[in-house]
C-alpha cells in the first residue's frame, strides 16, 4: 500500500519536526495493526491529510482526513491546549473507527 502524508500548518507556535514526529510515531505504533490488513491489496492507497491551526483563543484546532482504501474518514477537534494531545486524539479516533470494521 503506498502512503501520502500531507500537512497544512499555520506556523503560530507549531513545529513542524513535532507534527512529524507525532504523526510518524502514530502511524507507526498505534495504526500499524490496523494498517496491514490493506498492505495485501496491490492497488490500494492511504493519504493523511492534517490541517493544524492556533485559533483567537491561542489554542490548537485541527482536522485529519484520511483516505484508506478509497474510503474517506474525517475527523475534527477544536480547542486544545496541547497540540501533542490534539494530533493524538485525532489519530485515536482513527484508530477506534478501523477496529470497527
Amino acid at each position: 500500500m503506498t502512503t501520502k502524508v500531507l500537512k497544512h500548518l499555520n506556523w503560530e507556535g507549531i513545529s513542524e519536526e513535532v507534527v512529524d514526529r507525532l504523526i510518524s510515531e502514530n502511524l507507526e505504533n498505534k495504526l500499524d495493526h490496523y494498517l496491514a490488513k490493506f498492505d495485501s491489496k496491490e492497488d490500494a492507497e492511504s493519504t493523511f491529510e492534517i490541517f493544524l491551526k492556533t485559533n483567537k483563543k491561542w489554542l490548537f484546532d485541527g482536522k485529519l482526513l484520511v483516505k484508506i482504501d478509497w474510503v474517506l474518514h474525517p475527523f475534527s477537534r477544536e480547542d486544545y491546549k496541547k497540540l501533542d494531545d490534539l494530533v493524538n486524539h485525532l489519530f485515536d479516533h482513527l484508530k477506534e473507527e478501523l477496529a470497527k470494521k
